[in-house]
């Protein structure tokens, strides 16, 4: 039994990228053998299994059949009997399926570490073209390793975009889409998992509204997609933000719940799309408001109760609105603060309640925002 170190590990180490995960294969043993040395079974799907101390991750070198439809359409084939380099075959890009031994040297089969030197993102076989998911993986992969240089091997996006037609890719779950586009979110420059999907067709097949926003184009970072997902990136590295700057147009051509629910997204991600939908054009136009309607705004938005969920859309607006931004956020925070020097307390000692405690309380804090506006 031999157990190799393999995958994103390897990758990175080259890179020079700090390495937070460590993937295992094991050659020459069974699932009895590794049970009998204590790893404990880690999924019930696939021959994975955790090791007694270190916890991480070795499965069974194995080989997978296309036998049906979608990403879960195969037979996985495990055993003493699949060698190392069928296991590093099934893999996606040459840059993941490079190899260490337990003495630490280099098993590269399909040129990964040429293709690291180059910053390419390359598939291995055409076996690729069997999962749909892999579509999603390297647009990501570009996302996360962009910033470096790299870049998608020709060959590699024309099958994608062969893949793209098929019926392959409509029979992607939306949670695994958004499994992957959410991890996007959260990579250097997840501009480019759009772009990728856009440029090898499948952003029409998994996000329609979003694929007609990009192709119509337009100057402005509340139209384009891409311009405010650069704005949001480079201001914030919440990926809810990012998700609302990135689908705010797409989101004005469909009801919020419609595009959200396609893709199965988390509440906290749809309620920032629905509530940047419905007042970050309020925001944009604040320059001309008068203190009532900026009390309206800090209202609706949440601003009294829930701060970070303000903050949030704040955040959100200013990578859509770049020109208006720095005055109407800093308008809005100033106004926040005189309103929230108005003391409910103090009016419930001066008699008030019910309507009347409300509409003073309003009144008030309409005509703080006045005053420290008066002196500004």
């Amino acid at each position: 039994m031999k157990s190799y170190l393999v995958g994103g590990a390897v990758r990175d180490r080259l890179l020079g990228l700090p390495v937070h995960e460590r993937d295992w294969v094991v050659v020459g043993a069974t699932e009895q053998v590794l049970l009998e040395a204590g790893y404990k079974k880690a999924d019930v799907d696939f021959p994975v299994f955790l090791h007694p101390e270190t916890g991480d991750e070795y499965a069974l070198a194995r080989i997978e059949r296309k036998t049906g439809p979608g990403y879960k359409g195969f037979v996985v084939e495990a055993g003493p009997e699949i060698s190392l380099q069928q296991d590093l075959a099934r893999r996606d890009l040459t840059v993941n399926a490079l190899a260490e031994d337990e003495d630490g040297h280099l098993i590269d089969h399909f040129h990964g570490r040429d293709d690291l030197e180059h910053r390419v993102l390359r598939h291995i076989t055409p076996a690729f073209e069997e999962d749909p998911v892999r579509i999603l993986r390297v647009a990501r992969f570009a996302a996360r390793f962009g910033a470096l240089g790299f870049s998608i091997a020709p060959e590699t996006l024309c099958l994608m975009a062969r893949m793209a037609t098929s019926e392959e890719l409509k029979s992607l779950k939306p949670e695994r889409v958004w499994q992957e586009m959410r991890k996007a979110l959260g990579e250097k420059q997840p501009g480019l998992f759009f772009e990728t999907l856009y440029e090898c067709g499948a952003l029409a097949v998994l996000i329609p509204s979003l694929h007609r926003v990009l192709k119509d184009g337009s100057a402005s970072a509340s139209s384009d997609p891409l311009v405010a997902l650069a704005h949001a990136s480079s201001t914030s590295s919440d990926p809810r933000v990012r998700f609302a700057a990135v689908m705010y147009a797409a989101a004005k051509g469909e009801t919020v719940a419609d595009l959200c629910g396609r893709l199965r997204v988390e509440r906290d991600y749809s309620e920032l799309l629905e509530r940047v939908v419905q007042h970050g054009p309020a925001f944009s136009e604040l320059g001309g408001a008068a203190a009532g309607g900026v009390l309206d705004l800090l209202e609706q938005t949440g601003a009294f109760q829930q701060a970070d969920r303000f903050r949030l859309f704040l955040d959100a607006c200013l990578a859509l609105w770049p020109e208006a931004a720095p005055g109407n956020g800093q308008r809005l925070q100033q106004a926040l603060a005189a309103a929230r020097g108005i003391d409910a307390k103090l009016l419930l000692e001066a008699g008030f309640s019910g309507v009347a405690l409300g509409a003073e309380l309003k009144r008030r804090r309409i005509e703080a925002i006045r005053q420290h506006e008066a002196k500004g």
